[in-house]
């Protein structure tokens, strides 16, 4: 006799269908839904099904069987490219005759100042090897966040990053370069492909537990008891919140 009604691995998407969370908009639970792999990055793909054998000249099936990968706290909070913690075993004193130790390879950080165009505002950011390399490959910071999807950008900060810049889009805030208005014109027509309704650009990076309060509090407003109150996610205290308040 099975131990629960509904199986483990299908209660995230139970959990959708029932309360507030049934009430989300369409455009956020599509998000959680879509299921993409990320860019390898710790190993390499076949990209076939089948190779031949070179001595026997049979052909053989091939498997991709992505490297298990840790990402601790702290990847959250800065841009680490996809990069993260590796489990594995070496040989003491390169001797393959000797007993295997554990291993854990971690990528090497570096914190480097940014400037968001679309922000205008600089951030020390936690970045690795690979981030700069991939911002040089797209020729800009602010192209780097809007073109990288949510499974690459692997980062809770730079979500919260790329929700900011599409809200300025999208709302072609004033208090951008206020004082060069030719700038500020040239700024949001060069960025111009990205632009998204503000109504969905309000949920984009949010995790379901912010979503779910962001929806509460809109409940809330639209029954009359609370009004034009601004919503902060929990737990995140960041300039970037600053200046969707502007």
């Amino acid at each position: 006799m099975p131990l629960h009604k509904y199986p483990p691995r299908i209660w995230d998407s139970l959990k959708l269908k029932q309360g507030i969370y049934a009430r989300l908009p369409e455009h956020y639970l599509r998000t959680l839904q879509e299921s993409h792999s990320p860019t390898p990055v710790h190993w390499k793909p076949h990209g076939v099904k089948y190779k031949v054998n070179a001595k026997t000249g049979e052909r053989e099936r091939v498997q991709d069987v992505p490297i298990p990968v840790y990402y601790p706290p702290e990847s959250q909070k800065g841009l680490w490219g996809g990069e993260g913690w590796i489990q594995g075993y070496r040989y003491s004193n390169n001797d393959k005759l000797s007993a295997r130790v554990k291993k854990v390879w971690k990528p090497q950080l570096f914190t480097r100042e940014l400037y968001s165009e679309i922000l205008n505002t600089k951030f020390s950011i936690t970045v690795t090897s690979r981030t700069l390399d991939l911002i040089d490959a797209v020729y800009g910071f602010d192209y780097y966040i809007l073109k990288t999807p949510k499974q690459d950008l692997n980062s809770k900060f730079g979500m919260d990053l790329k929700r900011a810049m599409l809200l300025r889009l999208a709302r072609k805030d004033t208090d951008l370069y206020p004082e060069d208005p030719v700038k500020k014109e040239a700024v949001y027509s060069r960025y111009k492909e990205f632009v998204i309704p503000e109504d969905e650009a309000e949920w984009v990076g949010l995790s379901l537990e912010e979503a779910a309060e962001k929806q509460r509090l809109l409940e809330k407003e639209v029954r009359g008891y609370r009004k034009n109150t601004p919503f902060i996610p929990t737990k995140l205290a960041s300039p970037i919140h600053l200046i969707l308040l502007k």
